[in-house]
């Protein structure tokens, strides 16, 4: 995938990605910013000419770089580091909505913000109504005089769906709410929702940011104003990123577009021979002509991303035994990682669904997961092929 220049002759997202957050070079100066584990810096008062730092608050330099770095490659005025993508969606949440307010979100979302929006925020008296967001009319008919917030994911995780954005961006108008995306399985480099109208733009940076398994972390963008109100949250909620984490997080982040092209390649080659294996019931890809939104993300994405999920033929039983004889590939429960992951979302994600809930969201007992990773793809189809052969030959 070729570097995208954005307008206003701003660099390209593979440029941004290299240097974007980093500090002014000048002669004798670290090429790689080192990590600063101070938690406090000399501070008089404002007549020092600066703002107050403390690594809470979010404005440790190795915060800062990450802070810069996401909001080049999102396109957007400012953004924010935080300790998780949890963090990163509640701080969210919580700078737009407050007791008696309402949000609209997609059905189709991760467990773990399903769980948020529908047993936690309610204790603080913030309410959800779920829509089917494959219906346009089902954004505004949710809306009420206290809607806050409006929130999509996209692709989904882990079915992989891709819905249209304008629905739920006009209804979020509409509201005076604002338009928040959980954008972790498209990255910037698949995706820049800002251009699509999404006013906070939210990842899990353990994911594809990170790229390497070894950090927890979180990201917003949008506008000054938006993440202002963000990091007042981080701030009282103690959700800041830890500077050892961030130094990783900016490293992370400089290969970017480098590892999303070969994951784009890797999974989009991985899921067209997955459609000719025994035993493999579905493929779940959105670069697949039968996936049932090719048509848009064609359209929307610059690439289809890193995930593929199969529906194996014998339920629950032949997703443990497969992913027990795999060998390069890990049972593991994250993704975007320069290794291959695989995970069951019964067991994992969506594990306090019933199986009803999770029939209904598109998630089987046999479904399995798979966050393809960098490596040479004859390996990773020898691999998973063993594993299917297991499966249709348990003696």
């Amino acid at each position: 995938m070729s570097s995208r220049s954005t307008t206003n002759g701003r660099p390209g997202i593979a440029t941004s990605s290299v240097h974007a957050g980093c500090p002014e070079s000048r002669p004798g100066s670290p090429v790689v910013q080192p990590i600063v584990r101070s938690s406090t810096f000399h501070w008089a008062g404002p007549d020092d000419g600066l703002d107050l730092r403390y690594s809470r608050y979010g404005n440790n330099p190795n915060q800062l770089a990450v802070a810069g770095k996401i909001a080049a490659l999102e396109g957007t005025e400012a953004g924010l580091a935080l300790a998780s993508g949890m963090a990163a969606i509640s701080m969210t949440i919580l700078s737009a909505a407050g007791a008696g307010d309402h949000v609209v979100a997609s059905r189709h979302l991760y467990g773990a913000t399903h769980a948020l929006l529908s047993g936690e925020l309610p204790k603080r008296g913030i309410t959800t109504t779920f829509v089917e967001p494959s219906d346009p009319a089902a954004w505004e008919a949710a809306l009420t005089p206290r809607t806050r917030v409006v929130l999509i994911e996209l692709p989904t995780n882990p079915t992989l769906r891709v819905f249209d954005i304008e629905p739920a961006r006009r209804a979020a108008r509409s509201a005076g709410a604002i338009l928040a995306a959980d954008m972790t399985f498209a990255t910037p480099v698949n995706i820049r929702a800002a251009e699509h109208g999404v006013d906070a733009v939210i990842h899990s940076a353990t994911k594809y940011l990170g790229g390497h398994s070894d950090l927890i972390a979180g990201v917003v963008a949008g506008s000054r104003e938006l993440i202002a109100g963000v990091t007042k949250m981080m701030k009282l909620y103690g959700g800041s990123i830890d500077p050892g984490a961030a130094w990783l997080l900016e490293r992370g982040m400089r290969t970017l577009p480098a590892r999303m092209d070969r994951h784009n390649r890797n999974a989009h080659a991985l899921a067209r021979w997955f459609t000719t294996v025994e035993g493999v019931r579905e493929v779940i890809y959105p670069g697949l002509a039968r996936h049932p939104d090719h048509k848009l993300a064609t359209r929307l994405m610059g690439g289809y991303g890193g995930m593929v999920s199969i529906v194996l033929e014998g339920g629950g039983s032949a997703a443990d035994t497969f992913c027990s004889k795999l060998r390069l590939a890990a049972p593991a429960p994250s993704l975007g990682g320069v290794e291959t992951l695989v995970s069951q979302p019964r067991h994992t994600s969506h594990v306090d669904l019933a199986s009803a809930e999770r029939d209904a969201l598109g998630i089987p007992d046999g479904f399995v997961r798979i966050s393809v990773g960098l490596e040479d793809l004859e390996d990773l189809k020898a691999d998973f092929g063993a594993a299917a052969h297991a499966v249709l030959a348990p003696s």
